[in-house]
This record gives structure tokens, sequence and C-alpha cells, in this order.
């Protein structure tokens, strides 16, 4: 769920055949179309020619006379290439356009991409992938990306690379210029919306299975006895609300998963509203096993997941998820599937309804006072003698200690804009890459902690907390290759060397470390090394750092939409490393989101708050095409977050345009302007500071509730001002803080 070794600066690609590439003055390739032959233009590790077709005549120019080809390319990044160095300035967005396609070695299809090389002043490399496509032998197809340099570099190369050895790579032209700025986005049209109400047509079958469907050839029927109860995930949501009708679906002769109800709710979908999904599920008694069940919609012909939920027995589940689409459709149908072949399906009280997600911040209010806030007494000794009764008081907080951090890469800390925003608005920070083996140990024995130490230093100097990801990562395609290659008695030394190197370079300035990261979706470790690997890298870990807490750390546990992560297993998985003996210390819910509704995440958060151990979402990140949608994401997430008393921290996954592993997650756009998004979680954050004004009682005291954290505080009495600082520690029971006068 996050960014790889190569920094991909939010490229997006778009296959198209119409159209030219725009080839203005503005554009920092020389001869882009190659008008001038090849004149600044060269091969990287391969030669490149120039033509005027290919393939016996099939191959033509799709603009201009000519193209040009990279051949003879021995590497996967062999390809054409051109320095840019000095016309491309620092702190700029800029787009890439290019028109490729491949030819040869029997490829036909096959990933372009164009890349920057970037040298620093001190020598340091960068690659960043700023453009991708799926490029074919049969058509020319545009490549778009965008991208932005932080730093000052002393060298630029934009080059194309991507196919295997062999193939040529073809390329009819390439430009580069600043970027238009993306237009603002405008509130989506919410009139209409009939919040709460269900789109599923005979949900409760008292017609039959009218307005259902069978998709592929199975049997639908009506039968009786299921629960009469809405799912408690829907009733958060809905609030008091009809029974059901004890009336279900069951679904015979199903011959593939796939197979079940179906309903075709095109016309009723409107877009940009969230919708949650509920239902009752149940299998044949003739499973062999645990069986997932899911809500799936095919929007044109493209699978969305609409919830999922393991059936393990006898018994009716609850199923709930969400989705949205921002895109207008010409067919949406909603189905049920997922049970093995010849499994009976049984689905009652389907509901599909728009969420009004605003309708529920007022309780999430109150209880974020309710849990966040407590009663302050300010004792004021020191007051003039003639009474305390016209002394003044105005309170106001500085900062709210709730831990709300930010991922960080050590490209953006050249960015002094980036900067300023960060250390301005977070308090904590979790760096995306710079940690993890691959990034300080890519060949064996070959250490960077270069940029790790640079941004540790940079957090260290503005008083920002930091966390350690991670250790281990036990996603096989996370590991490099010359791990994968040791033997067992090589790989568990090299997990020693890896545990001590790390852990007692930085003792006691990470205050948290994802000890194996996402343990549910990965078992490289465990598969080599056996079951107590992972309880015995927590040991290890405590033994070399008992200062840090040690968390674990998985994405999807919020959100209902895949079982190898459900809020239940999550615990079961807790519980086995306790029993093992690992201190696990923290859990981290990772938060990658999409169209989040309260109280989904809410019930998953009660679930996991029973282990007793602070949670903290890791790597929240919300996308949204509209940044008014995305504004309200994240304001869903972050109100949540703050309301639930298991939660002791958020982390968001990066802010920044083009520094973000989600396209259409950021706050700040490329070049340091605030959109919608951004705005929002301002206003949240000042929304979290208590401010309080009044006058001294009799005893001296002044009293007020307030978020924990950093104060001012000004006394006005007829003689002076005074202002003092003070700091209100976390916690429940009322606080006495004594100012002196």
């Amino acid at each position: 769920m996050e960014n790889l070794q190569k920094i991909n600066a939010g490229n997006h690609s778009e296959t198209t055949n119409k159209g030219c590439v725009s080839t203005e003055e503005e554009s920092i390739i020389i001869n882009p179309q190659f008008d001038d032959g090849l004149n600044n233009w060269s091969g990287r590790g391969c030669k490149i020619a120039l033509h005027d077709s290919m393939g016996e005549g099939k191959i033509l120019p799709k603009t201009g006379k000519v193209f040009a080809s990279a051949t003879e390319r021995t590497q996967s990044w062999n390809g054409i290439q051109q320095e840019i160095t000095g016309r491309v300035q620092r702190k700029l967005a800029y787009e890439v356009t290019a028109v490729v396609r491949i030819f040869g070695n029997n490829i036909t299809t096959s990933d372009v991409r164009a890349t920057l090389y970037v040298q620093a002043p001190d020598c340091r490399e960068q690659y960043i992938g700023i453009a991708n496509v799926q490029a074919t032998d049969k058509d020319w197809v545009q490549m778009q990306g965008k991208f932005l340099l932080n730093g000052s570099p002393s060298k630029v190369v934009v080059y194309l690379e991507g196919p295997p050895p062999g193939a040529d790579i073809l390329v009819n032209t390439l430009v580069i210029k600043h970027a238009d700025k993306t237009p603002p986005s405008t509130p989506p049209d919410c009139e209409g919306a009939a919040f709460g109400v269900n789109i599923i047509e005979n949900s409760n079958l008292a017609n039959g299975t009218n307005g259902w469907f069978p998709l592929g050839n199975c049997t639908l029927s009506v039968g009786t006895g299921s629960p009469r109860i809405i799912p408690p995930i829907a009733r958060d949501s809905l609030g008091p609300h009809e029974s059901l009708s004890g009336r279900h679906i069951l679904v015979t002769n199903r011959t593939q998963t796939w197979m079940g109800p179906a309903q075709m709710i095109t016309e009723k979908l409107k877009l940009f509203l969230t919708y949650q999904v509920s239902a009752w599920v149940r299998i044949g008694s003739r499973s062999t096993g645990p069986q997932n069940v899911n809500v799936a919609l095919s929007v044109d012909n493209q699978w969305v997941n609409g919830g999922q939920v393991e059936v393990a027995d006898d018994r009716w589940h609850e199923i709930g998820g969400s989705f949205r689409i921002e895109k207008q459709p010409s067919k949406v149908m909603v189905y049920i599937q997922g049970p093995a072949s010849g499994l009976d399906l049984m689905v009652a009280g389907l509901q599909i309804f728009a969420v009004d997600r605003h309708a529920r911040f007022k309780y999430l209010r109150r209880q974020t006072d309710k849990i966040r806030k407590r009663e302050i007494i300010l004792k004021f000794s020191g007051l003039d003698s003639i009474g305390n009764l016209g002394t003044l008081v105005r309170v106001k907080q500085v900062q709210n200690d709730f831990p709300i951090g930010s991922c960080i890469s050590r490209s953006n800390i050249d960015n002094e804009d980036f900067v300023d925003f960060f250390v301005k608005h977070f308090n904590w920070a979790v760096f995306g890459n710079e940690l993890k083996w691959y990034w300080t140990e890519p060949q064996q024995g070959n250490l960077n902690y270069k940029d790790a130490d640079e941004m540790l230093d940079l957090c260290q100097k503005n008083k920002i907390d930091t966390r350690g990801h991670c250790i281990f990562w036990d996603v096989d395609g996370t590991v490099q290759q010359w791990i994968k290659s040791l033997n067992k008695n090589d790989l568990m030394t090299a997990v020693q060397n890896r545990l001590n190197g790390l852990l007692t370079r930085y003792i006691g300035k990470f205050k948290h470390y994802d000890v194996n990261n996402e343990m549910l979706h990965g078992t490289f470790y465990q598969d080599r090394l056996g079951k107590d690997i992972r309880a015995n890298m927590f040991k290890i870990a405590h033994q070399l750092d008992p200062s840090a807490t040690l968390f674990v750390n998985d994405y999807h546990v919020e959100d209902g939409c895949d079982t190898r992560s459900s809020p239940e297993k999550y615990i079961q998985h807790v519980l086995d490393l306790q029993e093992q003996g690992a201190p696990v210390g923290g859990i981290g819910i990772q938060g990658h989101i999409d169209s989040p509704v309260g109280p989904i995440v809410c019930s998953a958060l009660d679930k996991m708050g029973t282990l007793g151990i602070p949670i903290w979402f890791t790597e929240l990140d919300v996308s949204s095409t509209n940044e008014y949608v995305r504004a309200d994401d994240l304001e869903v997430m972050l109100r949540e977050a703050l309301a639930h008393p298991a939660i002791d921290g958020v982390m968001l996954w990066g802010f920044w345009e083009l520094f973000m592993s989600r396209e259409n997650s950021h706050l700040v756009n490329a070049e340091g302007e605030l959109n919608e998004a951004g705005k929002r979680y301002l206003a949240l954050k000042q929304e979290w500071l208590s401010h309080s004004h009044g006058y001294v009682d009799e005893q001296g005291q002044f009293s007020f509730r307030g978020f924990s954290g950093t104060y001012n505080v000004e006394v006005v009495t007829l003689a002076k001002k005074v202002t003092k600082t003070f700091v209100v520690d976390k916690g429940d029971s009322s606080l006495v803080v004594s100012i002196d006068l």
C-alpha cells in the first residue's frame, strides 16, 4: 500500500490516438519532434536512430515527418535521453507529454516510462518516475505526467525506459513545459440528494424476486427466517428505521463464484455522493471452510468493491462497505458474489443509500470535547491585595499536542516551502521510504543512513517526534533480491544485523517502530524462518531500544473491504503475537481509504479498542478528483479519530502534490497553493484549539475546559498586564495550574 523505492512523482498515463502533442516554444526539450535530426538527443546505454518509416513502411510518424528509435537495447533502462540541466527550475511543476510505441523482439505490449536522473551538488543521485504508459507495437500512444524538483540539481537528464531488452522504443515527440494550473474544483451538486433512502428495488422481497435477476445460470427464490433488524453499522448511519421483513433471497445452482442476485442501479446513483452498503448474508451448510462474500458493483464493466465479509459458519453475518462514483457511467450493476461454486448463498435486506456525512459531525464534536478536553483551573498568586474580581483573564491555546503528523521524503526537505508548511502544521513525522531496509541496504553491506540522518536532524531541530517505518516489510514484492537469495541461516543473520544496525544507531530517537509491516498481507520472513520469527523481531527490537513503542501495521482494517485484514483477523493477529511474548505496544491502522463512512470506521475502532492498546492511523490518505469531496473524506477520518478514545495519533501519508503515493490526495498543490482539502485541515486544527476569557473569581481562580497542549494566558489588572505560558498534559481529571504573577 505504499510507494516503493523508485520515487513515483504522481505519474498518470493516458492512452489516446487523438490529437497532437503541443510543441510550444516554452518546451524545455530542445528539438522535441526531431525536426533537427537527432541533435541534442543521445542513447542511454544504447544506440538511437531517425526514421521516416519502419517495419516495411507500416509504421509512419503520427505527426511531422520523422520519429526516433532507441535500438540495440540490452537493459530495460536503456533508451533515448536529453540533458535538461539549467532549463528546469526548482519548485516549479512541469508536465511531460510524449508519443511512443514499441517495435521488435516479438514484444507486443510493454510499459514505457519517462524517468528523470537528478544529481545533487553533493553527488547524491535520484531517479524520479515522471510518466508511464502501456505501449504497444500496433499504435502510437500518448504518455503524460507531472513532476517537480525540490532542490537545486547539478545535473538533470530525462530518458525513456521500460521495455525488455531487444525491443526498440519509438518516440514521435517528447515535450516538457511548465504545467498549467489545475482549475479549482466546484462543490459537487448535492441538490435533491436523498440521504438515507435505499436505492435497491424490492429490498424486502414483498414482490417475490421482482427487480432482481440471477447473474449467470443460478436460481433465485425467496426464503424466510432472516434477521428483522438492520445491521448495526447501517443503524448507526440511519438512526431509527423500520424493521426488515425477515425474507431473503436464496441463490441455488451456483456453478461459479461470481454467481448471485443482481440489480441494475445506473439511474439511481448521483455522482460524488458517498454510498453506504449494508446487508445480512449467509451461506449453505455444505461449506467446508470460511468463504468470502462480496457486494460488488460492475461500473461500465469495472469491478468496484462495496464490502466484504468472511463467513465461517451457518449464521447470518453483517456485510458493510461504501463506494463513490466520480465519472458518469453508462451502466452500473450491483451483485452479491464470493462463495465457492456449489454453495448456496442467502442475502437479506440489501441497502445502498447516500450518506449525509456532515450530519454526524455534530455528534463527533460533542464526543471530541468529552474525550479530548479536561477541566483546567488556573490558580493565580501575586494578585493585587485590593481584590481579584476586576482581574480579566484571556486564555489562548497556541498548540494542541494531539499527535498529527505526516510522511516526508528526503527530497522534500530541500524545498523550504514544504518544510515551512510541515513544521507549522504537524508535530510528528514518518519517513516514506528512507528507513526501509531496501533503502538503507539496497545491496548487502552497502549501507545508506545519510537520508534518514538528515531527515531526523530536521525533525529534532523543530521538536517534531518521529515514527520508525519500518524495520521489516513482510510482503514478498518489497524484499530486496539479495535477501531473497540467502539461505535460512544467512537470512537469520541478516535479520539480526538489520535489527542491531538500525536500533542501536537510532536508540531513543524514534518513539515508535513498525516492526514488521503488513503481516496480514505478506509472510516472507515467516515462510523462510518459521512462525517464531515475528514475535522474536519484537522481542529483540525491545531489548535493543526499550524506549520505543513497537507497532503492528496493516491496511484495510477500517473500511470493511478486505477480509484478510478485518478487525477480527487483526485482533487475533495481535493476540497470537502477545501469546508468543511479543511486546506489542501499538496498533497501526494505515488508513489508505476510499469514500469513508464514519460508523463503518468507528465500528472497526470499537472492535480494535477492546485490546486496550493505543491505536494510531499511521498512513492516512483519502482520494477524490473533487477537492471538496476530498476535504469531506479527510474531515470524516480526522473527526472519527479525535472522537474515539482508543486513537492516540494520526499520521497523514503526505500532503504535497506529486509527493504522495496516491493521486488526487494532496492538500497543497505542487507549487505550494492550499486547496480545499488543505483549508479544511487547517480549519479543523483551529477548531481543536481552546480559547476562553473571563474574570478571576473570589478564590483567585479561573476555570475552563480545554484540550491538552500549550497555552498563553494574559492577565489584566488595574495595575499591570502579565502574559504567561503554561502546558496542559493529557488526562481525564481536572487539573490545577498555579500561575505566579
